[in-house]
């Protein structure tokens, strides 16, 4: 007697045949329909050293390796501190995406820095802007260290927390805009003893940078 196929073996099926039909329509889209030139942004180089009460304590430098695989056209990564938080902010933006210079969750990263994610959920930070932000909310532990990370797909006015979807609107973009522009926006904070006060200043530094990433990701 056969065993009943699990009901996650065909979920896992249904995704892989999903992101096969996302890839393949993105290869086609590319072959046939030309991108219109990026819409005037401002760099990332360029953005505010203040973010509401949140101020810049520098950037970090990332590896040659790491931006090999980035492929990104442009990107940043910076600390702002307030009293004793710390926000590590990564932005990577890409002008057109093409088979292989496409964005990729930071999820696939983790594992290999040793970091073992702990808890995964999708949620809505209200946002200044009108509608909320969807964003993943992964906590990431490695030893004894914990941090929470926040981190969404950001194009055309929309935050999409799903690759899947992000995938999605990639192809219905370049069919109706003729435009594959999009960026990955994560946020990283060190995860103190009180995780409720952590999500409280890892949700206001988000609800502070919405309004200021509005230049920088184009509508």
């Amino acid at each position: 007697m056969t065993a009943p196929e699990s009901p996650l073996a065909g979920l896992t099926g249904r995704l892989a045949a999903l992101s096969l039909l996302v890839v393949a329509g993105v290869v086609v889209i590319h072959a046939s329909v030309p991108d219109k030139p990026s819409p005037p942004r401002v760099p990332f180089a360029q953005m505010t050293t203040a973010i509401g009460t949140w101020q810049s304590a520098g950037n970090v430098a990332i590896d040659q390796e790491s931006l090999d695989i980035l492929k990104a056209d442009d990107y940043m990564r910076r600390l702002y501190v307030r009293g004793d938080r710390v926000a590590d902010l990564f932005i990577a933006y890409y002008a057109t995406q093409r088979q292989g210079d496409t964005m990729h969750s930071p999820m696939n990263c983790l594992p290999a820095a040793g970091w073992q994610p702990m808890t995964t959920e999708r949620v809505q930070i209200p946002s200044q802007r009108g509608a909320p932000i969807n964003a993943n909310r992964v906590v990431i532990q490695k030893g004894l260290d914990k941090e929470l990370v926040l981190y969404w797909y950001q194009s055309h006015g929309r935050t999409i927390a799903s690759e899947y979807a992000s995938k999605a609107y990639l192809v219905l973009d370049s069919l109706r805009q003729h435009r594959s522009d999009a960026a990955l926006v994560r946020i990283v904070m060190p995860l103190a003893a009180a995780e409720t006060a952590t999500n409280r200043a890892a949700t206001d530094f988000v609800q502070s940078l919405s309004p200021v990433l509005a230049s920088h990701i184009p509508d």
